[in-house]
């Protein structure tokens, strides 16, 4: 296995990784900055005020994105494991 092969391998898992954790990551930050701006317009300093709804569209978002993530990961999972042989050398 060339140099040139290893790092092609690792960009493509990289960028596998990122966008397989892109709809979790882009749901936490839009719902942060929108329950720290209603934190600041209503007053309100409790904590669990910000963090039960974060966490319930963080689990919705999840529950809708993980049919996409699983047949992404196991398209990766089949691609890398056919090629396992061309690897081998």
């Amino acid at each position: 296995m060339t140099s040139s092969q290893v790092v092609d391998l690792i960009r493509h898992t990289f960028l596998t990784a990122f966008w397989l954790s892109l709809p979790m990551l882009a749901t936490g930050f839009v719902v942060g900055i929108v329950m720290s701006l209603t934190q600041i317009l209503t007053s309100i300093q409790d904590s669990s005020f910000s963090t039960v709804p974060r966490l319930i569209v963080f689990l919705g978002a999840l529950l809708l994105a993980m049919p996409w993530m699983l047949s992404s990961l196991v398209s990766f999972t089949t691609a890398l494991l056919g090629n396992l042989g061309r690897f081998a050398h």
